[in-house]
């Protein structure tokens, strides 16, 4: 796990979802494995699958052949559904707004960052998009100092 954040996924292939139509990154199995509620887990069937980043869009997973994975059978749905910024450290968009606000989201950032390089990271199985949320710490600080 503590390869997660050092592969380059820009360069991951990107589709379509077959229903919202938003630009989606190609996701191992293992996520799947990991993400998808038992026993529908079981049913899985080998293919390359994308994930759906948008919450409104009740596709989870889906492969250019067909299978689709609804956004109701992964663990992590609710999570999804709200913010969820940091799953391997459970910290939510939200929270780390109101660090930003108050000008102590540092610490929260350095910790991440810090147990991420000691390999503390579950990425590829805790973040239903199999990525490591180190990239959207810095995309939420850039749209909150914008906005200020």
């Amino acid at each position: 796990m503590s390869n997660c954040c050092s592969h380059n996924s820009e360069c991951a292939p990107r589709v379509l979802c077959p229903q919202c139509s938003i630009s989606s990154k190609s996701v191992e199995i293992l996520t799947l494995y990991h993400q998808v509620k038992f026993p529908k887990n079981q049913n899985i069937v080998a293919d390359n699958y994308y994930f759906c980043a948008n919450k409104g869009c009740s596709t989870g997973y889906f492969s250019l052949t067909g299978q689709v994975i609804s956004k109701q059978l992964l663990k992590s749905n609710n999570d999804i559904q709200t913010d969820k910024l940091c799953y391997c450290f459970d910290i939510d968009t939200a929270q780390y707004i109101t660090a930003l606000q108050n000008s102590c989201a540092e610490p929260i950032k350095n910790f991440v960052i810090e147990k991420t390089q000691l390999g503390y990271c579950a990425c590829e199985i805790r973040n239903p998009s199999g990525q490591c949320c180190l990239a959207c710490f810095k995309i939420l600080e850039k749209q909150y100092n914008t906005e200020k």
